[in-house]
């Protein structure tokens, strides 16, 4: 069964709202044991900009092995 472009993204963006998450509470809990000392403001701004890597990467690696199974 073929998945489309649109369920590609809206798997992607699922998955990385859930590790939007787990990062942001694995950041206040990690950070300070390597003497980082942030915000909750800063902690949820670096979360954001790796969520948007993250969803780019997951749709472009979907996308590339769909392209493969599609051969």
């Amino acid at each position: 069964m073929k998945q489309s472009r649109l369920m590609s993204l809206v798997e992607s963006v699922a998955n990385v709202i859930v590790g939007y998450g787990v990062a942001v509470v694995t950041q206040i809990l990690i950070f300070p044991i390597f003497g980082l000392h942030t915000t909750l403001a800063q902690n949820l701004k670096l979360g954001a900009v790796f969520t948007v890597v993250s969803i780019g990467r997951s749709y472009a690696l979907r996308r590339f092995f769909e392209a493969i199974r599609m051969r």
